[in-house]
């Protein structure tokens, strides 16, 4: 933990946009010149708000009735967003994916699924190292287009701030994509030829897998027969989005305080912060803490009871239902005997928080070559683990939160296909981390859905 300036701990019960200067701030660009960094902060205060209060309020509402078992969450979507990917029909084959796999889990978990979107801002990610070296030339690392470019040179390494206002402008421009595919109705991303099935002849189990996307189908055609002349009408759900609340200059230029007096990211419903900025005593927790929208922390195998118990009353000091998510990221190896602890250590207080499981940051593996990659398998033990935890302590797994591409990508290992390191160089795209695939993240909803009730009572 990091220990407070002495600004810091007198201004522990005082909260504005800026007061996240006051305390330690990591992962943050050191850009060359803090002039231009002022001046385009300025100018992004004065562009229009992403979202509105009005429906990140309702997003916490569902968020408190996942809380309470009566919904389920998914969060999917890429690991970093690229400047260069953002078109309408990139957008639509990921809301297509987030679609289809949501129409599976509400079949077999027989409950209503919030659709959340890692879309529209996630241009920024947290590295592990400042500096990237390649044949003895040392560079700053990539750090997501809103900071610089992943082209290996020094000139495309430069933290710019003009990448800021493009950061906006493109959250903007997807946010519009996504507007155009709702007023056409989601449900024709539903339609039987946007399903991506070549994989399921190759799929073990593949009668079982079959018989429950017939049914999912099936449902889908009757209820199209019910909306009659009002195509889309039944599906017409709302999609939120959301992304890592990493660069702290960039969210605080939008965030607005509305007629009573609340603050609000209005650039995204959902911010979280991830495990190396999650510091009880940091600076993204003291921004976090003074927002009116629900917020989300990842939460990884080293976390104590204690540690979280102050990251808790950090963030949700009036313990309100749907303000709070923690996403625990462990790895299928951890995850049975450090998740319990936690959970318990949160019961035994009276926390109300919202559970969801990211089985992807815990299971990433770097091959000899140096290519990161996850295996499916790791990804849908973690899954059923964590059901299983969840069941066995009287809590609720409320959630998913997944790195996936509704593209053909190769980056992750198994699935029906079974990708193979030899296949990786096929169609491996993400400067980051590796996503699942639009068919192996429609295989891992559909065995969740034949399985969940299984974990359940394996507890």
């Amino acid at each position: 933990m990091y220990p407070p300036s002495a600004t810091a701990a007198n201004a522990l019960t005082h909260w504005a946009p800026d007061s996240w200067r006051s305390w330690p701030a990591l992962q943050q660009p050191a850009y060359q010149n803090p002039q231009a960094l002022a001046l385009v902060l300025d100018a992004l205060a004065l562009q229009p708000a992403l979202v509105t209060a009005e429906r990140t309020l309702h997003l916490k509402a569902m968020l408190a009735e996942a809380q309470q078992g009566k919904r389920f969450v998914l969060q999917l979507g890429d690991c970093a967003e690229r400047f260069d990917h953002n078109d309408l029909p990139q957008t639509r084959r990921q809301i297509a994916l987030l679609q289809q796999m949501s129409q599976v889990l509400m079949h077999g978990l027989q409950l209503p699924v919030v659709q959340v979107a890692r879309l529209a801002g996630q241009y920024a990610k947290p590295r592990s190292s400042d500096m990237e070296t390649h044949d003895g030339v040392a560079l700053p690392v990539y750090r997501g287009d809103s900071v610089n470019s992943p082209a290996f040179t020094a000139e495309a390494r430069r933290a710019d701030p003009q990448r800021l206002l493009d950061a906006h402008a493109h959250s903007a421009l997807t946010l519009k994509h996504l507007h155009a595919l709702q007023m056409a109705g989601v449900d024709q991303l539903l339609h039987g030829e946007h399903w991506s099935l070549r994989w399921l002849d190759l799929a073990q189990g593949r009668d079982r897998l079959q018989a429950l996307l017939t049914e999912v189908q099936g449902t889908l055609r009757f209820m199209r027969t019910l909306a009659g002349s009002q195509p889309g009408a039944f599906l017409h759900r709302e999609v939120y989005i959301s992304h890592e609340a990493l660069l702290l200059g960039y969210e605080q230029a939008l965030t607005r305080q509305d007629e009573d007096g609340r603050w609000f990211n209005l650039a995204t419903h959902l911010p979280w912060i991830g495990l190396r900025t999650a510091q009880p005593e940091g600076a993204h927790v003291e921004y976090l803490r003074g927002l009116a929208n629900p917020v989300a922390v990842k939460v990884g195998a080293d976390a104590t009871p204690s540690q979280l118990n102050a990251l808790v009353e950090r963030l949700n000091p009036d313990n309100e239902p749907g303000r709070l998510t923690l996403i625990h990221r462990m790895g299928a190896h951890l995850l049975h005997e450090r998740l319990g602890p936690l959970i318990e250590a949160l019961q035994a207080q009276g926390a109300q928080v919202l559970w969801l499981c990211d089985p992807m940051h815990g299971n990433t593996r770097t091959l000899p070559c140096g290519t990161k990659t996850r295996l499916f398998n790791d990804i849908l033990g973690e899954i059923a683990d964590a059901f299983t935890v969840h069941a066995r302590h009287g809590s609720w797994l409320g959630g998913l939160h997944l790195e996936a591409s509704g593209d053909d990508v190769t980056e992750c290992l198994g699935g029906a296909a079974g990708l193979q390191p030899a296949d990786l160089g096929k169609h491996y795209l993400s400067q980051v981390d590796p996503r699942l695939n639009r068919d192996q993240a429609l295989e891992l909803a559909l065995r969740i859905s034949l399985d969940v009730d299984a974990w359940r009572h394996c507890a």
